[in-house]
């Protein structure tokens, strides 16, 4: 009657490891959330190796305004503050946020105690205490083909569950590489802004018109500039690769862990009917306490299976209201580092006054030589104007540097 005993608690050993591993969902993520923010409209167009976008960007005003990422969805209990609900929304260098987030996969931490005490306690009763089931000599046939079929049917959902556990973990990965390309994306798209900026204005350098260029000091406050602007783009391309990089480390962990636990419970589970069918019962005691602890460790993925499914689902709203926002100061700002004001108003400042002394560069060739009709021949700047003057340019923004409407006798 041992080998009854053992077959016991093989099935119901791999019968945990069914119920573990087919609770985790394949499709773990909502792909709507998904599609709302990935894509290719995320980014502006291209055009001769340039970022063109149709909207100005704004500078950040003395007085940002700070968006809650999230808010409703991340308020939840948090056991750091006495279970109180967290309220700071999506911010993943707030130890509070991760706290309340940790929560979600309590479940899975619960299973694994109930799991590991319960089966442990029946070990005990079962190797210290002698506890067996007596079955009559005349039932032992149909016992053994009924304990056989219980562990073929147990053992082929434990391999379900491992190729469910398998499919899923490969999904979530890849969603949630998604998710972080798009935050890299963004920040790819910021940097090479910044970078246009630099370039643009380095060209404002050399423009001239009958060798009348820009002003000495305007050329050395765009050097400065430039090297603000460089430096800022060096920094955020620097700290998201930095952020991204971290992130990537947990994602590929986490993964790793996950199918390496799939394959060791579906080879103890397959190796363990072999064995009972067999009768090496020695052997099976090793299996059965390896499983018991095993499925203990599994629960306890589980809980960070949900606690990092829960961390996406926040990660993917956050992005969202981040794109109906993304001048608002929020906790992304910790991924995505901000161009500080200063500089950011000073390339505004700059690069309109650059417009207006290329206007009045352009504009005085105008005055001066085109619209003159000059009678010396010989002068370098001669230009016969004999047909309509030529229309000045339009002057975009006024002696205060604001939008300025342009009159319909000029180009603008």
């Amino acid at each position: 009657m041992k080998m009854r005993g053992h077959s016991f608690f093989t099935a119901t050993l791999i019968f945990a490891v069914s119920i573990c591993f087919s609770s985790i969902p394949a499709d773990s993520l909502p792909r709507d959330s998904f599609k709302s923010i990935l894509g290719e409209g995320n980014l502006e167009s291209w055009k001769d190796g340039v970022l063109h976008s149709t909207d100005m960007a704004q500078a950040p005003s003395g007085h940002a305004s700070t968006l809650v990422l999230a808010g409703n969805r991340t308020r939840r209990p948090d056991f750091l503050s006495g279970f109180h609900k967290y309220r700071g929304g999506w911010d993943i260098a707030n130890k509070h946020y991760w706290a309340s987030v940790g929560f979600t996969g309590v479940a899975g931490i619960i299973l694994a105690l109930l799991w590991f005490i319960s089966f442990g306690l029946a070990l005990v009763v079962h190797y210290c205490c002698g506890w067996k089931i007596n079955i009559r000599d005349g039932e032992r046939h149909f016992s053994e083909r009924i304990c056989l079929i219980v562990l073929i049917i147990l053992t082929c959902a434990a391999a379900i569950g491992c190729i469910l556990l398998s499919v899923g973990q490969d999904d979530f990965q890849g969603e949630a590489l998604d998710t972080l390309k798009y935050v890299v994306n963004q920040s790819d798209y910021t940097e090479q802004t910044l970078r246009n900026v630099t370039q643009y204005l380095l060209l404002a350098k050399t423009v001239n018109v009958a060798q009348i260029f820009l002003p000495s000091d305007v050329k050395d406050d765009i050097d400065r500039l430039n090297g603000d602007l460089t430096s800022a783009a060096d920094n955020l391309k620097e700290k998201t690769n930095e952020n991204s990089g971290k992130i990537r480390k947990v994602f590929n962990a986490v993964r790793s862990t996950l199918i390496t636990v799939a394959v060791v419970m579906l080879l103890i589970s397959i190796l363990g009917l072999c064995l009972s069918i067999l009768g090496h019962q020695h052997t099976i005691h090793i299996f059965i306490i390896s499983g018991w602890l095993l499925v203990a460790f599994t629960f306890v993925l589980y809980g960070v299976f949900v606690i990092i499914n829960h961390a996406i689902s926040d990660t993917c709203m956050a992005m969202g209201e981040w794109v109906d926002n993304p001048h608002a100061e929020s906790a992304l700002s910790n991924i995505l580092p901000c161009v500080d004001p200063r500089t950011t108003n000073q390339t505004l400042f700059k690069s309109k006054q650059v417009t207006v002394d290329l206007v009045n560069i352009v504009n005085g060739f105008i005055d001066t030589y085109a619209n003159s009709n000059p009678s010396n021949h010989l002068n370098s700047n001669y230009y016969n104007q004999s047909g309509p003057v030529m229309p000045r340019l339009c002057y975009p923004y006024d002696s205060q540097l604001q939008d300025l409407p342009c009159p319909a006798d000029q180009v603008s």
